[in-house]
């Protein structure tokens, strides 16, 4: 059986909310993932490994650090 924290890195991203403005409708809307507020300033985006993996691609071509 797969360590918890195995898949919990490859189903979602962590980020500072901040860093998704302007980005977190085009998230929604092209990915198969839901964002969700953890807190006042930090954002879970979920999803299966494929999407979370273009996710983090997206993410990085917009200049968010999803390391």
């Amino acid at each position: 059986m797969p360590a918890p924290e195995r898949l919990r890195d490859s189903t979602q991203i962590v980020v500072p909310c901040e860093s998704l403005t302007g980005l977190r409708d085009d998230l929604e809307s092209d990915y198969a993932v839901s964002v969700f507020a953890d807190g006042d300033s930090t954002c879970r985006i979920i999803g299966s490994p494929v999407e979370i993996k273009a996710v983090g691609q997206f993410l990085a071509r917009h200049g968010v650090n999803v390391a």
